[in-house]
């Protein structure tokens, strides 16, 4: 009876390949879908007539691999969503603990402000500690913090990046220029200094830095209060010489009115490098920046994923700050992924032990902020493996209805009535 058992070896083939393609074409539209090729394999064949002859066995079940081919990105401007261009899966952890991946980054944060997909499992990666980041460290969930206030830190230094005219006449208005920076005390306060330059001789200017009265116990309202005093010199070519390298001017602030700790503050005169960032030259006085590295207190206005996979959450003051990061895990033979729905997978039997980094790090791909990686089933392809696998299940169910007409043939040989 293995004539009846080849042919329905090969239907039963033909019906699971059909159902792979209709899985396929079932979700074109699934985020980060995978598709899956579908492969055969004949079975055993048995020896007749002493071996002269072989007689195959029929086609073994069909076996399907997931397609780990580069899917389109789309932008969609979703806050948590995350797209990977190039090799890596998301990292995720299940309810039950258990590690899954997954090429779907249609994320979103839960009532508790943990970063999760659309199924309630918890994306993995790195959070802030003390505002630092460590990637060398376990990955674990995110959770955005529920304090959306930013904490104000003082302002400890400042610098203004100026040019004081060298052509000035002393006692005109042209010898006189201030230039303003808004400092930040220990309560997130701002507070407005104003150093004033009057030029007193040729290639020297005095200064004075102020602060309004107002801000002051000790002060008046509408008076400025002066915090520091001192003067520079200039050569012929118009670079600071007085005071040399490292020019740092100490201005202290006590007895703040809002009641915030007094402030110890320094001016650089001089970057990093040592070069001065105030020069003396013909054109007229102008302040072109300033920097100062108090943060105000803020509100949070937004936390979005961005490029590159960092948890980003922005002030109302213009700050921005990482508070976490997503990790992507490289598997180098993800087609060994056993599939556990929700467009998840975990490793198999055969699946190499996945290695866990930072996006653009290594071999992992990037991670595009505000899209998705769409479905990479390819209609065409499908549509035409449906005809071919339709013609192989009608070409087993004729070989069925040939042998079924053969044996009734032979029912129908015997003697014959009179």
């Amino acid at each position: 009876m293995s004539s009846f058992a080849v042919p329905l070896s090969g239907l039963n083939a033909a019906n699971t390949a059909l159902d792979i393609v209709s899985n396929d074409l079932a979700n074109m539209s699934t985020t980060g879908y995978k598709d899956n090729t579908v492969s055969f394999y004949d079975l055993l064949s048995q020896s007749v007539g002493g071996g002269s002859l072989q007689v195959g066995g029929g086609v073994s079940a069909t076996q399907s691999e997931a397609q780990f081919t580069q899917g389109s990105i789309q932008q969609t401007g979703g806050a948590f969503d995350g797209a990977i261009q190039g090799n890596g899966l998301f990292v995720l952890q299940n309810a039950a603990g258990g590690t899954e991946y997954t090429r779907a980054g249609n994320f979103q944060l839960n009532a508790d402000g943990q970063l999760v997909t659309g199924n309630g499992q918890f994306v993995q990666g790195w959070s802030s500690v003390g505002g630092v980041i460590n990637t060398s460290g376990a990955i674990g969930g995110i959770t955005v913090p529920s304090n959306s206030l930013q904490t104000p830190s003082a302002t400890t230094q400042f610098s203004l990046s100026m040019n004081l005219q060298a052509d000035a006449t002393v006692g005109t208005s042209a010898a006189s220029f201030s230039a303003p920076i808004q400092v930040v005390d220990s309560l997130g306060q701002t507070h407005d200094l104003t150093v004033n330059f009057t030029e007193t001789a040729a290639n020297t200017w005095t200064y004075t830095v102020t602060v309004p009265g107002q801000d002051l116990t000790a002060g008046t309202a509408g008076t400025p209060s002066q915090l520091a005093t001192g003067s520079l010199a200039f050569d012929g070519n118009g670079n600071m010489i007085t005071p040399a390298p490292p020019g740092q001017v100490a201005i202290k602030i006590t007895g703040l009115a809002d009641k915030a700790s007094d402030m110890n503050i320094t001016w650089n005169l001089f970057d990093s490098n040592n070069n001065p960032t105030i020069t003396q030259f013909a054109a007229a006085s102008t302040l072109s920046g300033s920097t100062q590295n108090g943060i105000a207190a803020a509100q949070v206005t937004q936390v979005s994923l961005s490029n590159g996979g960092s948890i980003v959450a922005q002030f109302s003051n213009g700050d921005t700050q990482v508070i976490g990061q997503l990790a992507l895990a490289s598997v180098s033979n993800p087609n060994t992924l056993i599939s556990v729905g929700d467009s998840n997978f975990e490793v198999g039997p055969n699946t190499a032990t996945p290695v866990v980094g930072v996006p653009g790090t290594g071999s992992l791909g990037t991670i595009e902020g505000g899209s998705l990686e769409t479905s990479n089933v390819d209609i065409a392809t499908e549509f035409t493996n449906l005809i071919v696998y339709q013609s192989f299940y009608q070409a087993n169910s004729r070989v069925i209805s040939t042998q079924e007409a053969l044996i009734q043939d032979l029912l129908n040989i015997g003697p014959q009535q009179a």
